[in-house]
């Protein structure tokens, strides 16, 4: 018999984008209250409301009861660091401090295969164990710490985008690698595990200012030639990048467009951050199908700036979040909408948390092109999902029994919550996180 399981809680989750504007009667909010979820072989086949003279699904699917509680998609965080969950929390530097004082040292470690192993199953449990199901992953330049993270997230079942970091100059030794040999190792890692399971491979160019034209290049060709890869990057993140990356790259009108002269700009590309581009950037974005990963807990802790969603949202782009550890300071999305709030707040921006909600699952799941699969609970999704508790602790407690309604008490859930929060993940309808 086909495996069929039943949870009872609260659903949310979304159709459509919400918009900036509605908070109260918001389109696109899906919110059932106290309804079964069903889920057979893995993915989602519908829903019920649970009645009080109604047992619930038949005998035949195995029922748990989280009445009270949140059922949510699976976050998908679209830029993080898998080895620099050893960096995280780093005292007092900005982004190229930060990169030669902490990440460098940290991510050369990943050169030794049982490095990259124990990291990377580190790194996808603590994904887990922080309501995240799906993610856009930077590894290192090693092609073992790619291995190992692909390895470690098809054990687990899990949705994942990642590649070998491609930095062939600007790089301390033990970090550098060549065009022959990194194209070379691209091509092996695509042909083994580019569409294997719940697996893709993203073309990962570190930033501009550690990738030569040549490599650059090569990058470039990798896209290509292997239509369905991803690319991933930083641009824009930092002035004092900025300005060095125009210094590198005179014959360029800004730092997106080193990107686009050598072919990396594509509806699968995944550019983080995005702070300090203009109106021609947005609109090349725009044209080129592509989107920004807002890392806004990573961009306060550092000290990067002030994203500009609206400006962004306006030329055509898509926006999904990111908790960019180890600059971000949590691998909690709950605690990274909460910031991206913070920071649109500076900007005259209040948004909702539907708006911020949308980013981080069915938005985030569209901009990839994976919303068939992931980001949200329509029925033929596969059953990446998440249980919350509403409140935890006195004050959590109090503010929710008070809130007067949907937005409120979701607002309040996402700025007090975090991880403790988390009652299970589940991946294709399996616990791969149980509270103890």
């Amino acid at each position: 018999m086909t495996h069929r399981l039943a949870l009872r809680a609260d659903l949310l989750d979304f159709t459509a984008d919400p918009g900036f504007e509605a908070v109260a009667e918001a389109a696109g909010v899906r919110f059932r209250p106290d309804h079964w979820l069903l889920v057979e072989g893995g993915r989602i086949v519908g829903a019920q409301p649970a009645t009080a003279s109604d047992d619930g699904p038949d005998a035949s699917w195995r029922r748990i009861d989280h009445q009270g509680r949140l059922i949510l998609p699976g976050f998908i965080d679209t830029h993080v660091h898998s080895p620099q969950l050893d960096v995280i929390a780093s005292h007092g530097a900005a982004l190229l401090d930060w990169l030669a004082r902490y990440t460098f040292p940290a991510e050369q470690r990943y050169a030794d295969p049982a490095v990259a192993a124990a990291g990377a199953a580190r790194f996808v449990d603590a994904l887990f164990a922080h309501g995240t199901t799906a993610a856009v992953v930077f590894p290192t330049v090693h092609k073992v710490s790619a291995e190992t993270l692909f390895a470690a997230a098809q054990r687990r079942g899990m949705r994942l985008i990642t590649g070998k970091v491609l930095m062939d100059t600007n790089a301390p030794e033990g970090l550098r690698d060549d065009v022959e040999n990194a194209e070379r190792d691209c091509t092996e890692l695509i042909a083994r595990w580019h569409g294997r399971d719940r697996l893709a491979y993203a073309v990962t160019v570190r930033f501009a200012g550690t990738s030569t034209r040549e490599q650059l290049a090569m990058a470039g060709r990798l896209c290509a030639s292997h239509p369905g890869v991803y690319m991933q990057t930083h641009v824009a993140e930092n002035t004092d990048e900025v300005r060095w990356i125009a210094g590198l790259f005179p014959e360029a009108r800004s730092y997106l467009d080193v990107y686009e002269r050598h072919g990396l700009l594509h509806p699968r590309a995944v550019l983080a951050h995005g702070i300090w581009l203009d109106d021609r950037d947005r609109v090349l974005l725009h044209e080129r199908g592509a989107q920004i990963a807002f890392c806004p807990s990573s961009n306060l802790f550092l000290g990067s700036g002030l994203f500009d969603w609206q400006a962004t949202a306006d030329a055509g782009v898509a926006v999904s979040m990111a908790s960019d550890v180890g600059g971000g300071t949590s691998l909690s999305m709950s605690r990274t909408l909460a910031d991206g709030y913070k920071v649109q707040s500076l900007r005259g921006l209040r948004l909702s948390a539907w708006k911020l909600l949308h980013a981080a699952t069915r938005g985030a799941a569209q901009a990839l092109g994976l919303a068939a699969e992931i980001g949200s609970l329509d029925a033929g999704c596969v059953a990446d999902l998440t249980v919350w508790d509403w409140a935890v602790g006195p004050v959590a407690m109090h503010r929710d029994s008070l809130a007067n309604s949907l937005h409120e008490r979701v607002f309040a859930w996402m700025t007090l919550g975090d991880e403790r929060n988390l009652v299970v993940t589940c991946v294709a309808g399996e616990p791969v996180y149980q509270r103890a």
